[in-house]
């Protein structure tokens, strides 16, 4: 099969060896496993984070975002059957999406859109599941409630931000402010249902409080958590919520304590790296988010398409990432 692959980490991306194609054998499934011919991909953070930092002895498949057909099922399989149509995130422990054939855990995938196009639906997995877990299973708002909180959400222009953006202000009764740097990606935002946009370029709390806010009630940290920590601790609320997906050098959690603030961390693959007894958690939400797209409630969160599956346009799509300038996602589609 046909697949794009890294032999060295830490390359830059702009060098022709940093990824490259290679003929691999085909994967077989295990019992519990699906075979899904992959139609299209999107590029996530953690794709370049793996491909500068993991050494590898071996060459390595990256991608944690696919939509595909399913070609073969395992002995164990219940939930599919060949010919069906589905969408995944897939899992860090096992090789990546960016090959033709990819075998995958029939817990953790869902049935596509029937309303989307394999680019399209390729874009939804990795983020909405992110984004699912961090409002729904971490802070556990309500579906339907909320009313009268305020969330704030540092980088909503990206990936996660633009599913989170969507269900938050969709699924539940919070004032949903994001924050964007730019005016094109203000205008996504607010595109997506944001009630408010602020710019996180510039101190936070102030531009809050001209919008009629004293403190947000709960702050989701997407990027640079780091630097925008000191002015997060300020802008939240007493006894409010922290919740952030991105990887700060060091997090002191005592400056929390004195309003009593919880802290929420979120990796959507814990569940299939430690195969936690909720694993299957993940496929239902999948689906319901598949369903939500349908009955048009839940769009697409594509920002650009760069053609087909190869190495010189998924080297294009990491540099783009690693330049934190992405609006939504960036998908390839076709080998």
């Amino acid at each position: 099969m046909k697949a794009i692959v890294y032999t060295q980490h830490g390359l830059p991306i702009d060098d022709p060896t940093s990824l490259v194609d290679m003929d691999l054998p085909d994967p077989a499934p295990g019992p519990r496993d699906l075979l899904v011919r992959v139609h299209a991909v999107s590029v996530n953070p953690v794709d370049t984070k793996v491909r500068r930092g993991a050494a590898v002895t071996a060459p390595r498949v990256v991608g944690w975002d696919a939509a595909g057909i399913v070609e073969a099922v395992g002995s164990d399989v219940t939930a599919f059957k060949p010919g069906d149509e589905v969408y995944y995130a897939g899992s860090l422990t096992r090789p990546g999406s960016y090959s033709e054939l990819h075998v995958v855990d029939e817990r953790i995938v869902g049935h596509k859109p029937a309303t989307l196009a394999f680019a399209d639906a390729a874009a939804l997995p990795l983020t909405s599941l992110t984004a699912w877990e961090l409002l729904f299973d971490r802070l556990k708002v309500p579906e339907g409630g909320g009313q009268g909180r305020t969330l704030l959400v540092i980088g909503a222009s990206g990936g996660v931000g633009s599913i989170l953006t969507q269900l938050a202000g969709k699924l539940t009764g919070l004032t949903v402010i994001g924050t964007a740097s730019r005016a094109e990606t203000g205008d996504w935002v607010r595109a997506l249902g944001a009630h408010h946009v602020i710019d996180h370029s510039r101190p936070m709390k102030a531009q809050l409080q001209e919008l009629g806010f004293e403190y947000a009630d709960i702050v989701i940290s997407l990027t640079h958590t780091d630097q925008h920590y000191e002015d997060i601790v300020d802008i939240l609320a007493p006894q409010g919520q922290f919740a952030l997906i991105d990887d700060p050098a060091t997090l002191d959690a005592m400056p929390l304590k004195r309003k009593s603030i919880s802290l929420h961390w979120e990796l959507m693959f814990t569940r299939s790296m430690y195969e936690t007894a909720d694993m299957a958690r993940q496929r239902d939400i999948l689906d319901r988010v598949a369903a939500l797209v349908d009955s048009g409630t839940l769009k697409t969160t594509v920002g650009e398409h760069l053609g087909r599956i190869d190495a010189a346009n998924l080297r294009r799509a990491h540099a783009i990432v690693e330049s934190n300038k992405a609006r939504g996602k960036l998908v390839l589609a076709g080998f």
